[in-house]
């Protein structure tokens, strides 16, 4: 079985320190072994080793500055590979992280439930990646994808073909988060927007250079989209269902603030696989606060 990659971009435990008399070289040192890294990477996962004309084009692309991601063409999540190729939001480790917490929870329901089919409502969902895992892992779960983009929603159906799903048990729908949505769900899976515009200068020059930013940030305080996520959420979910949200990790005395103030206060927030604030979890009854 092949070794599993950490995406780039996601959080790293800080690796020891390397005493020198010259950090310059170092650093360029350590930037060389990167760039050998990504380049076997690139090899083994799209060309199985092998150096062709077309392997040197996609290298050049890359030492360009062209995401790997991107060049190799998909990424796996969950045992799925997701299309890459109308350049979505690149699916992150933090977010399979607990999307398989999800799989598990859903897998434990439905064997304790009557329900045949279990609804599931992947929102902001970009490559698909949430709802495209869950479609693989559990054969009685239906998924909605609601994409603002037209060009992502072209994206997720790639990627349901290349992985085998059946037509009849997903939807695509174009809506601004829920304003083309109907009906209630089981299961909500969000993953939004939601870096704050101040952490900008400290982004990867890949990910500002490459990925669809409307994707990434989440205006001023990075809850923009938060909060209109969790204002209307409840009205599409069903009475037992719950709620999966992704945030950032110094958002999180803000999303516990948005919460009660909501009227959710049943919720259950966890931590991701480096030990940051991560996603919470929202049980499906809600207190109708005073306005």
């Amino acid at each position: 079985m092949k070794a599993k990659r950490e995406h780039s971009s996601s959080t790293q435990p800080k690796s020891q320190k390397i005493r020198s008399s010259n950090p310059s070289q170092n650093l360029a040192t350590r930037h060389r072994n990167n760039l050998q890294k990504e380049i076997r990477w690139l090899l083994e996962e799209k060309y199985r080793g092998k150096r062709t004309t077309e392997t040197e084009k996609d290298i050049a692309r890359f030492k360009k500055g062209e995401h790997i991601d991107y060049v190799i063409g998909f990424v796996n999540f969950l045992g799925c590979k997701i299309d890459l190729s109308q350049r979505p939001f690149i699916p992150r480790p933090e977010t399979e992280f607990w999307v398989e917490k999800a799989i598990q929870e859903i897998t434990r329901r439905k064997r304790s439930a009557r329900a045949s089919l279990i609804r599931c409502l992947d929102i902001f969902a970009g490559s698909g990646c949430i709802g495209i895992g869950i479609l693989k892992r559990i054969p009685y779960a239906s998924v909605d994808f609601a994409e603002k983009e037209k060009k992502f929603l072209k994206q997720i159906e790639i990627s349901a073909k290349r992985n085998n799903i059946e037509r009849k048990r997903y939807r695509l729908i174009q809506s601004d988060i829920f304003s083309s949505v109907k009906g209630k769900y089981d299961y909500i899976l969000a993953n939004p927007p939601y870096v704050a515009e101040a952490r900008k200068k400290k982004m990867q020059k890949s990910v500002l250079e490459n990925e669809p930013l409307q994707a990434v940030f989440g205006g001023k305080d990075g809850l923009a989209y938060i909060k209109r996520f969790l204002r209307e959420a409840k009205n599409y979910l069903k009475k037992d269902g719950k709620i999966y949200m992704e945030f950032d990790a110094p958002q999180k005395r803000e999303i516990e603030k948005l919460l009660k103030k909501c009227g959710y206060q049943n919720f259950e927030i966890s931590k991701d696989q480096y030990g940051k604030w991560r996603y919470v979890k929202i049980y499906g009854r809600v207190i109708e606060l005073g306005r």
